[in-house]
């Protein structure tokens, strides 16, 4: 088994917020942990682990064991028009090794010919799934303008702010490259939410829908938080449209910030729910106030 394959099985082994599995891959390489993981290889002591941390990741991954094909996801993900990236590969996006938990590997469907943009050309822009007819006509604005400059657009292809501007930009793209990206929080065999199936596969027509999770797995609330983080990194600057006092999106604002991204937030109605949490972020958070295209595009150069 190489390390490819091996990866792939630990991307439906360990959940992505899986502290001990991060440890064994980080202690032993991505084989060498999967066999421990799988019991194909005694447990051992570990430093950075606990006997009875080890005893109980064990016991919460043997239910998944007997689920593990590899080669099978690989087999389904290429029938699919897509792939699996790991690190080290042509294709593998290195903003994603500033995480302190980047994911094993990156699952893919669509067009890989140009790659993955660099940070610097990518910004994410999240917000409410509930977002307002101000929300979507401002998301619209910037992400068309966005596309039209060059710059991917990162999103999560929920409904609301995400969906406002995965079509924006592709109204807007250039036809040279990806005009917008997006990360799901569980398998590409299922484009979830299902409303979006038709706007995923024009996504895929001239870029791509990502995920860590393999085929089959199921979107949970836990994963869409970690999903945040792979937005994040994969973006410059992470834009927060409109989000509420408790939104995911401030979620992904927090992973951009302890990556050192720009975290930028556009201002809303003090009498909307919708805006309470951009206003969190441009109080108390540090984030840059943005307006438009243009002042995203100046935190991407600067």
């Amino acid at each position: 088994m190489n390390d490819r394959i091996a990866r792939a099985a630990l991307t439906r082994l360990f959940e992505p917020n899986d502290t001990v599995g991060r440890t064994l891959v980080g202690r032993l390489g991505a084989y060498a942990a999967l066999r421990l993981a799988t019991g194909a290889q005694p447990a051992h002591t570990l430093p950075d682990v606990t006997p009875e941390e080890l005893a109980a990741a064990l016991k919460r991954w043997a239910p998944r064991v007997p689920d593990l094909a590899p080669e099978k996801d690989l087999a389904t993900i290429e029938r699919l028009g897509g792939g699996f990236l790991i690190p080290g590969d042509e294709y593998w996006p290195t903003g994603l090794d500033d995480l302190p938990d980047p994911p094993y590997g990156l699952w893919y469907r669509g067009d890989m010919w140009n790659g993955i943009p660099a940070p610097s050309r990518c910004a994410a822009l999240v917000g409410s799934r509930d977002c307002t007819s101000y929300g979507a006509a401002v998301t619209g604005d910037i992400a068309y303008s966005l596309a039209q400059r060059g710059i991917c657009v990162i999103a999560g292809l929920a409904y609301g702010i995400d969906a406002h501007a995965h079509r924006a930009a592709l109204a807007g793209g250039l036809g040279d490259g990806a005009a917008t990206i997006a990360v799901l929080a569980g398998g590409l065999d299922r484009d979830y939410p299902s409303g979006n199936a038709d706007l995923a596969a024009a996504i895929r027509a001239n870029g791509l829908t990502l995920s860590e999770l393999p085929p089959g797995s199921a979107p949970t609330r836990a994963r869409f938080l970690q999903r945040g983080r792979i937005i994040a990194a994969l973006a410059g600057v992470t834009c927060v449209v409109e989000a509420r006092w408790r939104s995911g999106a401030l979620n992904t604002a927090y992973h951009a910030e302890t990556i050192a991204r720009h975290v930028a937030a556009v201002p809303g109605s003090v009498h909307s729910a919708n805006s309470a949490g951009c206003h969190r972020l441009l109080k108390d958070g540090g984030a840059a106030l943005v307006t438009d295209a243009d002042e995203l595009t100046e935190l991407l150069t600067s």
